[in-house]
């Protein structure tokens, strides 16, 4: 074996030259460190990157692991192989230089490619994240195994050298995933990130070169003018980032943000998260609902209770905090308690959509899910579940175990209204509804004749209650709205709900009912 080894090492060095000398142990484990860590930085922020074109769905996220990891492998593999062909001190310096210029380049790219895949099919999906992660990351997975190879003089410490290295990479994967999710995402923009990423990248490659061509005679190699042609390059995909279309005019740590004026109406606001149009808020006017589903459950809040009589409600997602001022408006001393997960779509809709938080409206920032299970029992009137990842609700926030924890919280004849959107052929929703009913003794179905028949998307509104519904007074009020709707509650629902899956803790593949025949 250490026969074999030797003879790969003579081969890879020129005749009668002495093997590649190892580089010093502490910039032997920066290297591994930096490119392993940059390459979870670049990971964690695509998701970012591609979210407002193709959505932050369990697909897009499974897309971009899947990608990383392919990079890795096969930027490990060709890093290998080069390592035993080339002298790897002659291109450590060009891979990180490389990578930082392909990283600097990813941000328009994608911007510009996500202009014209916007949508979630899987192509789309797949070429965009594979836009977003494959070149960078497979060029910084190189360095690790041309740095191995240096570091390898001795053979008798081989499983010594490549276990440290092997670790401090993981350390540096680990380092930058939890730094990436927990302050870099939170404190600055994604293009701050990634330009920063690659000058980082650039700057290391170039010091690299200098130091190794100070030490050994080799550094990037090639004449002046293909040097000048990559730092070119380098500075052109900075300047693209900086002219590309960017989609948000905030970037929270769950979202890109936008909000637009109504040009119609100019108290008229639409929030819009990742490109996908999520609340309309009139500035002037609080009743006015401009979308069907918000019509839907501002008529069941109508007549949930006698008419102005203040309510106890609990709103499980924020948005444009829509129906909170809603409520409010027709119902003097309502308490609105909304918990949204977003700290920064909470400031955002301070800033731009009006919204005061004081005794009638508090909001708590944190995951719906774990912030329930602190609620009194028996202490809402009304709870809406309008929780959105894109066009997808949360998974655990579908499931029956929180339709048990909302029944818990709902007082006796409280109202439960859950907003759900759904496609053809109709997977998720039923299966929705199958799990409210699991819970509740009575659940109606809010939703346009065309949704329900199967040939269009569409919001569908569930109400549950253990007490009957006003299922006439909903019935009548549909039918004074601009948006034609049905209703359907009883034995029409069993059949519409069929033999459909309640979802669970332990299995809730909601993103796959959502997908389309």
């Amino acid at each position: 074996m250490s026969s074999s080894s030797s003879d790969v090492v003579v081969e890879s060095t020129p005749s009668g030259a002495a093997p590649p000398r190892a580089l010093p142990n502490g910039l032997a484990a920066f290297l591994v460190f930096l490119s392993s860590g940059a390459v979870l930085v670049l990971e964690t922020v695509s998701l970012r990157l591609v979210g407002p074109y193709v959505g932050v769905t369990l697909q897009v996220t499974s897309s971009v692991i899947g990608m990383a990891l392919a990079a890795i492998a096969y930027g490990a593999w060709m890093g290998g192989w080069l390592a035993d062909r080339r002298d790897p001190r002659t291109l450590l310096a060009p891979a990180l230089v490389l990578a930082g210029i392909a990283t600097a380049v990813t941000l328009p790219v994608v911007r510009y490619a996500g202009e014209a895949l916007r949508g979630g099919a899987a192509s789309a999906v797949l070429l965009l994240t594979a836009l977003a992660v494959l070149v960078p990351a497979g060029l910084l997975a190189a360095v690790t195994p041309l740095v191995v190879k240096l570091q390898l003089a001795d053979l008798r410490r081989t499983g010594q050298v490549v276990g440290r290295l092997s670790g401090i990479g993981t350390l540096g994967g680990i380092t930058a995933t939890l730094v990436t999710g927990f302050v870099l995402v939170a404190a600055l923009p994604s293009t701050v990130i990634v330009i920063g990423l690659a000058v980082l990248l650039g700057l290391t490659g170039l010091g690299l070169g200098a130091y190794l061509r100070r030490r050994a005679g080799t550094g990037l190699p090639g004449p002046a003018r293909t040097k000048a042609a990559l730092a070119v390059l380098g500075l052109a995909g900075a300047g693209l980032s900086a002219v590309a279309p960017n989609p948000c005019d905030v970037e929270t740590a769950y979202h890109c943000a936008r909000v637009e004026v109504d040009p119609q109406w100019a108290q008229g606001r639409t929030l819009y998260l990742n490109s996908a149009p999520h609340s309309y808020v009139d500035l002037a006017d609080p009743t006015h609902l401009k979308y069907a589903y918000t019509q839907w459950i501002g008529l069941v809040a109508d007549v949930a209770a006698p008419k102005g009589q203040r309510l106890d409600a609990l709103h499980l997602g924020g948005g444009g905090f829509t129906m909170p001022r809603y409520l409010t408006a027709t119902r003097p001393g309502t308490a609105n308690l909304v918990f949204e997960i977003d700290g920064g779509l909470v400031d955002l809709d301070r800033r731009e959509l009006g919204v005061r938080t004081g005794p009638e409206l508090r909001a708590v920032v944190g995951d719906a899910r774990v912030l329930i299970g602190g609620e009194p029992t028996d202490s809402r009137d009304l709870i809406v579940g309008d929780a959105f990842g894109h066009l997808v609700v949360p998974w655990h926030l579908a499931t029956r175990e929180m339709a048990a924890e909302i029944r818990r919280v709902l007082r006796p004849g409280g109202v439960y209204v859950q907003n759900v959107i759904d496609y053809p052929p109709g997977r998720f929703i039923r299966a929705e509804l199958a799990t409210v009913a699991a819970e509740f003794r009575h659940v109606a179905l809010i939703a346009p004749p065309a949704a329900i028949a199967g040939r269009q998307g569409s919001n569908f509104l569930i109400v549950g209650s253990d007490a009957p519904l006003p299922l006439p007074a909903i019935l009548a009020g549909l039918g004074t709205l601009p948006e034609e709707a049905r209703l359907l509650a009883g034995a029409e629902l069993a059949t519409y709900v069929g033999d459909a899956l309640v979802l669970t803790d332990d299995y809730a593949p909601v993103d796959q009912l959502l997908a389309t025949a």
